[in-house]
């Protein structure tokens, strides 16, 4: 079942204000910082809440759930249901900690984590 958007809302907000806060933190102790040292805390703050948006988004993706048995890439044969397990796919935002269902094949050694 899908958490409320109220909750998610809520976290998503929290985090995007400890990254304000620490920004407002770092503008306090720089004296006359540069262009360039404006942009790189910017640029860094943006990334992170990007970031943080698009794991939120995907963790809350019906699809994440486990699905039955998917069918192996290379032999057709029903697939294993082991677990939840942490992938780290590298996307425009940068690197996304998320999880997804892992399935295996014990007969070709292939894994999966849908959705692909």
């Amino acid at each position: 079942m899908k958490e409320p958007r109220e909750s998610r809302k809520a976290r998503m907000m929290a985090k995007a204000e400890k990254l304000i806060e620490e920004t407002l933190d770092w503008e306090e102790k720089t004296s006359k910082p540069n262009m360039t040292e404006i942009e790189d805390v910017a640029l860094r703050v943006r990334q992170e809440i990007g970031r943080m948006i698009a794991e939120e988004m995907i963790d809350a993706q019906e699809a994440r759930q486990p699905v039955p048995g998917p069918a192996c890439p290379s032999c057709g044969r029903e697939m294993r249901y082991k677990g939840q397990k942490e992938v780290n796919p590298l996307s425009w935002v940068g690197k996304l900690k998320i999880e997804r269902g892992y399935y295996h094949c014990p007969k070709c050694k292939e894994s999966l984590f849908p959705p692909r």
